[in-house]
Formats: C-alpha cells, sequence, structure tokens
C-alpha cells in the first residue's frame, strides 16, 4: 500500500509540473509574445515601388530583457550588387530614417552605427547578427535617440518599423517589407 501511495504522489507531481507552464503562462511560448519578428521583402512595397523577381524575408526574436535582437536576413534574384540593408521607422507607403544597419556593402554604415556584417555580394544570400542599443542610428527628426533601442523595438511591435535592401541599380531601395510580430511561427 506504501508504494501504492507514493506511485501515486509521484505521477500527481509528474502530472502538476507538466502543466504548471500553460497554467502560469511562463511557458518559453509565452516569454516569445510580441517578441519573434518577420516581414517579407518585395519590391512592390518600395517607395516608390520596384518591378523586381527579388524577394526576401527577414526574421528576428527581441531578447526577453529586450537589451538585444537576434536577426536574419535571407534575400535572393537582387538584379545588381547588394549596397545595404536597414531598418527604417515608417509605417507602409512611407519612407522613414535608417534606425539599424542590417548589413554593409559598398555604402559603409557611419561609425554610430556599430560594426553591421558584411552584406553577401552575389545576387542572393543570408546575413545574420545582432542588435545591441549602441547600434542604434539617432533619427532627430522622428525622435529615435541614439542608443535607444528600447524606442525602435516599440515602434516595430506598433507596426511602424520596415526593413529595406538597397541594390547598385536601386540605390533608394529594391525590396521592402513591414515588420510584423510573429506569433504563429
Amino acid at each position: 500500500m506504501r508504494a501504492f501511495r507514493i506511485a501515486i504522489a509521484g505521477l500527481t507531481v509528474l502530472c502538476l509540473s507538466s502543466v504548471a507552464p500553460t497554467v502560469s503562462g511562463k511557458g518559453k511560448d509565452d516569454r516569445d509574445r510580441g517578441n519573434r519578428l518577420r516581414a517579407t521583402l518585395v519590391g512592390p512595397n518600395e517607395v516608390p515601388s520596384v518591378h523586381t523577381q527579388a524577394m526576401g524575408r527577414f526574421r528576428a526574436t527581441i531578447a526577453p530583457d529586450g537589451q538585444s535582437i537576434d536577426y536574419t536576413l535571407t534575400f535572393d534574384g537582387i538584379a545588381s550588387a547588394v549596397q545595404q540593408s536597414h531598418i527604417h521607422i515608417a509605417r507602409p507607403d512611407v519612407n522613414g530614417g535608417i534606425v539599424i544597419w542590417l548589413c554593409q556593402g559598398v555604402v559603409r554604415a557611419p561609425a554610430n552605427a556599430g560594426n553591421p556584417p558584411e552584406c553577401p555580394t552575389s545576387p542572393g544570400g543570408t546575413v545574420s547578427g545582432t542588435i545591441m542599443a549602441a547600434q542604434v542610428v539617432a533619427v532627430a527628426t522622428q525622435q529615435i535617440p541614439e542608443d535607444g533601442l528600447d524606442a525602435v523595438i516599440q515602434e516595430i511591435r506598433a507596426g511602424r518599423a520596415y526593413a529595406n535592401l538597397h541594390s547598385a541599380v536601386s540605390p533608394g531601395g529594391e525590396i521592402r517589407g513591414q515588420i510584423r510580430v510573429d506569433d504563429d511561427r
């Protein structure tokens, strides 16, 4: 009988521990809610629109403490050499200031943008990195302060930021996508 009670107690503890993250709201999925980001980059999203077959995908995760963003930008079909890629603050159909450099190529990032990775040189490629507050470029007219990662994250979560990629043929931007919170990933 004693062994039976111990077995029942063990099963009870096991059952409770497996549902605790769901019940408490502290499971990994809940911690990530609002922290996973995505964007699909295409030419028609540029302002003005660009006729191109190029496409790209931006994926990112904001650290739970809000102190960094890990990202990956993948693209293919770019018409010419990739010059640079950034995150800008603006709603759809409006151009905004550069706040974060995702990669640099022929066009080099300013010193206050940190040292973003090199853009792949072929018509397609992938670039990844980690964004820290020191890499945020101030945009005074949009009241984004230097080192203002918290302000950038707030704008991203509100749907007021986009990623784009510039090429030699389209120096104003060849592909662009509005960054969205991706809770379905």
